[in-house]
């Protein structure tokens, strides 16, 4: 499992909306709104 890094949703890989990669690490997301946020400023949620 993995943890959404915009609204720390678990999510299931295989199952997610949506997915990105930043700085060679991937991160999955329940939905693709919280994606196009993260995609914006990744660093704002990765530094909580």
């Amino acid at each position: 499992m993995a943890v959404d890094p915009v609204c720390k949703m678990t999510v299931e890989p295989a199952k997610a909306a949506a997915r990105s990669t930043y700085l060679g690490q991937t991160y999955y997301f329940c939905a693709v709104g919280c994606k196009q946020q993260f995609d914006k400023e990744p660093e704002k949620y990765l530094s909580r």
